[in-house]
């Protein structure tokens, strides 16, 4: 298993950066999350929004999920990733996951992360529950399908997907962009991004902001 950078995707604010990930079977250790420093800020505000992708996949309960129409009007945080990366996403992952948890019953509600994998022929829906779950991402809503669909969605945001490439010795390379898209639920619009870098006490600290539709 191997995880490198491959370079800069600066899109919209920032150096976005592409990653790829190697791994054959199950995901590796997931290292573990830096919170003993006081948090920064970590939230790159786009000088233009995004619009939110009209994206239809099929979601874990094997249903269709329209994403513009089950989140319009909610704060939303997007993710492109897959189950068997061996490090990044289970981090990002499990982080976002935990700063939700500090937010009121109110707030916790009204959030919707969203987890689309990069790698659908792998990722099946019973799969990413299961994955979910064990990252503490009950409530997280994942999404897989058809591949080209997700690379199209992703790709206005300017994050970079590329499709899966089996390699020599069986493994499994999956690149893209490890980058947390956050939606407004004043416009339904991509205000903000946070790097693979950020730590669960930033997404706890930003949040409460966010779900209002305020700059964090």
């Amino acid at each position: 298993m191997r995880t490198k950078l491959l370079g800069a995707a600066l899109a919209m604010a920032a150096a976005l950066t592409l990653t790829a990930c190697g791994g054959s079977s199950g995901s590796g250790d997931k290292p573990a999350a830096d919170v003993s420093a006081e948090p920064k800020k970590a939230a790159i505000t786009l000088d233009t929004p995004k619009d939110k992708p009209d994206l239809v996949l099929t979601n874990t309960s094997d249903k269709k999920y329209e994403l513009a129409k089950e989140t319009k009007g909610r704060p939303v945080l997007l993710y492109f990733g897959y189950t068997y990366c061996p490090d990044v996403c289970s981090t990002v992952v499990s982080d976002i996951a935990a700063a939700t948890k500090k937010l009121s019953k109110e707030d916790q509600e009204k959030l919707q992360v969203v987890f689309v994998t990069t790698d659908p022929e792998r990722d099946t829906p019973k799969r990413m529950r299961e994955w979910l779950d064990a990252q503490g991402g009950q409530n997280i809503v994942g999404l897989t399908g058809d591949f080209d669909t997700i690379q199209a969605a992703a790709k206005p945001l300017g994050i970079l997907v590329e499709k899966p490439k089996k390699e020599k010795d069986g493994s499994v390379t999956v690149s893209h962009g490890a980058e947390v898209v956050g939606f407004s639920p004043k416009d339904d619009a991509a205000h903000w991004i946070y790097t693979s870098s950020t730590t669960a006490d930033q997404y706890a600290q930003d949040l409460p902001k966010i779900v209002k539709g305020e700059n964090p």
